[in-house]
C-alpha cells in the first residue's frame, strides 16, 4: 500500500500562493473601492468612448465635410489634441479650487457644447475649405472641447488621489487609465454600424448623447455624501472649506512650480519622442489602415485603429499588479523601449501580421510605463496642487501633439497617399523613420540614468 499524499504545503507551493495572492490583492482592494471612485471610473469610460471615437474620425471628417487636404486636416486635429494639453496647464487648477464634482460637471458641460457644434457644423456652416463657415463652426466647437477637457482629465486624476487608499491607489490609477482605453475600444465597435446606417455625422451626434449621459453619471453617483465617505476612507482631510484664499493659492502655485527641478523637466521632456507614437494612433493609423490595406482591415479601419485600447484595458491592471513595487525609472526605460521597438516591425511592410505585432507589442510597452508616469506626477504633487501638477506634467504632451501634427500629413501624402494602390506606397520608410524617432526616448533615459538617480526618488521606487 502506497503512503498517503502528504497534505502539508511544500515550500514551492507556498511561494506560488504568495505570488498569486500578491497579484490578486490589488484587484480585491479595487473591487471594494468607494462609490465615488467607481463614479469617476464610469464617467471616464464614457468620456474615453466619446473622445477617442471622435478623434478616430476627425482628420477624415475635415477631409470629407470641410474639404481640407491631409496636411490641413492633420493640423486641425493637432489644434484639438495639443490645445487640450495646453489648456490643462492653465485650467488644471480648477479642481484644486472648486472640487472634483463641480469641475467634472463644468468640464462635461463645456464639451457637450463643443460636440454639438462639431456635429452641426455641416448644417450650420456653408462652403468648403479653410476658413469657410463650416470650418469656423467646427473650430468653434473644438474650442469648447479644448476648454472642457483641460479641466476634465486633471479633475479625474485628482479625484483618484482623493478617493483611494494606500492599498488601492496604484490599481486605481491603472484602472482609470485602462478604462479610458476600454472606452476607446468600444468606440471602434459601436461606430462602424452607426456610420454604415447613417453617416460619420450621425456617429458624432451619438457621441454628443454619451456626453449627456456622462453628466448624468457624475450628478447621480458622485454625490457630496459619496465623496466625503471616500475621502474619509482614504485618510484625505482636505476639503473645500479647508483651502486657503485664492490669492494665497496662486502665490503658492507660483513659488512651487517644478520648472526649476532640472531632473523633473528632463524626465517629462525626454518622453516626447516615444509619445509621438501615441499621436500617430489618430493622426496616421486610421489612414494607414484604410489606405495601405484592402478588404477587412480597410473596411473596418476604426476597429483596427482602436483595438489597441482593448489590449491596454486588459494589460494595464495586470502589469500594475506585477510591477507595483518595481523601480519607477527602470520601468520607464523598459516600457518606452518596448513601446518604440514595434514601429520597426511595420517598416517590414503592411500586413495583418505586422500590424497585429505592432499593436500588441506597443500596447505592452504602454501598459508598463504610461500609467506609472501619471500616478507619479499626481502623487508627488504637494497638497492641493494635484491639478496644476497634472497640467505641468502634460505640457510636453502638448508639444508632442503640435510637432507630430505638423509632419504627419506630409508623411501620409508622400508615403501613404489617398487614391494610390497599396503596392505603389512606401509606408515602410515612413514607419522606419517613426521608429528612429521613438527609440531615442529609452536611449536618452538610459544614458541619463546615473545623473537622474542621484536625486530622483519617489515613494514608489523599490
Amino acid at each position: 500500500m502506497s503512503d498517503p499524499v502528504s497534505s502539508e504545503t511544500t515550500p514551492t507551493t507556498s511561494v506560488v500562493r504568495g505570488i498569486l495572492r500578491e497579484i490578486a490583492q490589488p484587484f480585491i482592494d479595487l473591487v471594494h473601492a468607494s462609490r465615488a471612485l467607481w463614479g469617476v471610473n464610469l464617467s471616464y469610460l464614457l468620456e474615453g468612448l466619446t473622445y477617442f471615437g471622435v478623434l478616430a474620425y476627425l482628420a477624415i471628417y475635415f477631409n470629407t465635410y470641410v474639404g481640407l487636404n491631409d496636411i490641413q486636416a492633420g493640423q486641425m486635429v493637432g489644434i484639438l489634441t495639443a490645445g487640450i494639453t495646453l489648456s490643462m496647464l492653465f485650467l488644471g487648477a480648477t479642481v484644486d479650487l472648486i472640487g472634483a464634482r463641480k469641475a467634472l460637471l463644468l468640464a462635461l458641460g463645456l464639451m457637450l457644447v463643443g460636440r454639438v457644434l462639431l456635429s452641426a457644423s455641416p448644417i450650420l456652416g456653408g462652403g468648403l475649405g479653410i476658413w469657410s463657415t463650416t470650418h469656423l463652426v467646427a473650430m468653434f466647437g473644438i474650442l469648447w472641447i479644448v476648454l472642457g477637457y483641460g479641466i476634465y482629465q486633471p479633475a479625474c486624476y485628482a479625484a483618484v488621489k482623493f478617493f483611494t487608499t494606500e492599498k488601492n491607489a496604484t490599481m486605481g490609477y491603472a484602472m482609470l487609465y485602462g478604462i479610458m482605453n476600454l472606452g476607446a475600444f468600444l468606440a471602434g465597435i459601436i461606430a462602424p454600424p452607426i456610420r454604415h446606417a447613417t453617416s460619420m455625422i450621425g456617429v458624432f451626434w451619438v457621441y454628443s448623447g454619451f456626453t449627456v449621459l456622462g453628466i448624468v453619471v457624475v450628478a447621480v453617483i458622485l454625490t457630496r455624501r459619496a465623496m466625503d465617505s471616500a475621502i474619509a476612507e482614504g485618510g484625505t482631510k482636505t476639503t473645500i472649506e479647508e483651502r486657503k484664499p485664492l490669492r494665497e493659492q496662486v502665490l503658492f502655485y507660483v513659488r512651487n512650480f517644478p520648472i526649476r527641478d532640472y531632473r523633473f523637466m528632463f524626465f517629462i521632456f525626454i518622453l516626447i519622442p516615444v509619445q509621438t507614437l501615441f499621436a500617430h494612433n489618430w493622426l496616421t493609423l486610421p489612414q494607414y489602415c484604410s489606405r495601405a490595406f484592402q478588404g477587412t482591415v480597410s473596411d473596418n479601419f476604426e476597429f483596427f485603429s482602436q483595438v489597441q485600447s482593448l489590449l491596454i484595458f486588459i494589460l494595464t491592471p495586470i502589469v500594475a499588479a506585477f510591477s507595483g513595487r518595481m523601480n519607477t525609472y527602470t520601468m520607464m526605460i523598459v516600457g518606452t523601449f518596448v513601446m518604440a521597438s514595434p514601429a520597426f516591425i511595420l517598416a517590414l511592410g503592411p500586413s495583418i501580421y505586422t500590424l497585429s505585432s505592432y499593436l500588441i507589442i506597443m500596447t505592452v510597452g504602454e501598459a508598463i510605463w504610461s500609467p506609472r508616469f501619471l500616478q507619479w506626477v499626481a502623487e508627488i504633487a504637494p497638497k492641493n496642487m494635484t491639478g496644476i501638477y497634472m497640467g505641468i506634467g502634460q505640457f510636453p504632451w502638448f508639444l508632442t501633439k503640435v510637432i507630430t501634427s505638423m509632419y504627419s500629413g506630409w508623411f501620409l501624402m508622400h508615403y501613404c497617399p489617398e487614391g494610390v494602390a497599396p503596392s505603389q506606397m512606401h509606408t515602410q520608410t515612413m514607419w522606419f523613420i517613426y521608429g528612429i524617432i521613438a527609440v531615442s526616448t529609452p536611449i536618452g533615459l538610459l544614458l541619463a540614468r546615473k545623473w537622474m538617480m542621484k536625486g530622483f526618488r519617489t515613494k514608489h521606487e523599490g
